[in-house]
């Protein structure tokens, strides 16, 4: 054994630069893991708040967006479309939209924030199926001017969305959370506020 005097000054400097290195790899190894909890870049935008441009929609004209995968209707109701809804109040299974299937703004005769414009998720509420737009007369229920049909299984819905009684599908069709920046522009899958 050496009787050679410690070196303090050597011994603390290897103690904190050992500490350093150590802290550092920690670090390194951290930040990828901590990373991984974090949902992809393709799970953020799949479930991200889509904007869509609304001033060249036609009156009667549907448009189809897509939101977390799910296709999302955006259509222009006509004045004759808007009266239909009264006619058909007594034929509807859930009329005043009392099952909760649309953010509270849209729990109202039109199921929308502004009467002219109707947005929903485009799924029937039955077995997943996407329903037909029906611009015009439908065939099966008389009086009314527009709405949906879905045709792996007969439901079939007013231009509100509102299920007829006596079809398969149990609830009226699902009304995404949204909100309109201007006349413009409309933004789903997220109420005003949030954004």
């Amino acid at each position: 054994m050496s009787n050679a005097p410690v070196d303090k000054g050597r011994r603390r400097f290897l103690t904190v630069a050992t500490s350093v290195v150590g802290a550092a790899g920690a670090v390194g190894a951290a930040v990828p893991f901590i990373a991984s909890w974090n949902p992809s870049a393709k799970a953020r935008i799949a479930g991200a708040p889509v904007e869509v441009k609304i001033n060249k929609i036609e009156l009667g004209q549907l448009v189809r967006v897509e939101w977390r995968g799910s296709p999302v209707w955006i259509i222009r109701r006509t004045t004759e479309m808007l009266d239909s809804l009264s006619t058909t109040e007594n034929r509807l299974r859930d009329p005043d939209s009392k099952v909760p299937q649309q953010p509270i703004y849209a729990q109202n005769q039109y199921r929308s924030i502004k009467p002219e414009w109707f947005v929903a998720v485009g799924i029937c509420t039955h077995l997943g199926c996407s329903p037909q737009f029906i611009p015009s007369k439908f065939a099966e229920a008389e009086g009314v001017e527009a709405g949906f049909f879905c045709p792996c299984h007969g439901s079939r819905f007013d231009i509100a969305g509102r299920v007829y009684q006596s079809v398969p599908a149990p609830t009226n069709l699902v009304i995404p959370p949204y909100y309109f920046v201007d006349d413009d522009t409309v933004i789903i899958g997220v109420d005003e506020g949030a954004a």
